[in-house]
């Protein structure tokens, strides 16, 4: 591969989004709640994340765990918070939406498309929940996102290398086949050669101790500790995808 390969890292924090920056990452796609797949992050981290981070910020738009078929409601959530994205300078943000048989959304994400405006748009894992892959890339496509995230609707990007190399070819150019899920500093690499995948999604965490001294034993389910991106773990994803050129 002669061309340089980009690296978006899924970062569940303004810690975890200029940590990545400082190892060496693409471009951020910034949310909360890592455990739950990822939900839109607050105003706060939006918007302190756009006034320190130097590369491209793109922002998950999830207003809840769980499926991608999504009520009135929410949809009007997505959109308000689609137009504070623009209002703070993002460079994208991340959405996707299905219907009750699998399909792609397409209705509602014309919606979040057009509250998007000039910004570019990643359609997220949703699309790896749809019935029927190469259908659904023909109607993202036809949305006129900019990329797609997916694992080619296996449990990580490295199980389902051979659908993702298909749907590079579907592609043929027409949007960009983003590989996530599952990707380290010794998979990657490999992915990006037999996907021919030019943008790879990671999330390259690490687990960060809590300093806390005294912790009461009668909360046993709250985790003093929490996932934050690791900058070594960002550096050495850098540094393997360079070595797949």
């Amino acid at each position: 591969m002669s061309t340089r390969l980009t690296l978006e890292i899924a970062s569940n924090s303004l810690a975890s989004a200029l940590a990545a920056q400082a190892g060496g990452a693409d471009r951020i796609e910034l949310f909360d709640n890592l455990a739950e797949g990822g939900t839109t992050p607050s105003f706060a981290t939006i918007a302190i994340a756009r006034e320190r981070l130097s590369i491209p910020l793109f922002v998950l738009v999830r207003p809840r765990p769980g499926d991608f078929h999504y009520n009135a409601l929410e949809t009007e959530l997505m959109l308000r918070d689609i137009a504070q994205c623009r209002a703070l300078g993002c460079d994208g943000v991340v959405i996707g939406a299905l219907d009750v048989q699998g399909g792609v959304d397409v209705a509602l994400c014309r919606e979040l498309m057009q509250a998007a405006g000039p910004l570019q748009v990643t359609f997220h894992r949703a699309f790896d929940a749809a019935r029927d892959l190469p259908v659904a890339l023909e109607q993202v496509i036809g949305l006129g996102c900019q990329r797609v995230l997916t694992s080619g609707g296996q449990v990580s990007a490295e199980a389902g290398a051979d659908v993702l190399a298909a749907l590079v070819t579907q592609a043929a150019g027409r949007i960009t086949v983003m590989a996530g899920a599952g990707l380290a500093p010794g998979n990657i690499a490999t992915v990006a050669r037999q996907t021919g995948c030019t943008e790879l999604h990671a999330s390259a965490k690490g687990l960060r101790r809590s300093a806390m001294q005294f912790q009461n034993p009668a909360l046993r389910g709250l985790d003093p500790d929490w996932s934050q991106t690791a900058t070594a773990t960002v550096a050495a994803l850098r540094q393997a995808l360079d070595g797949a050129r």
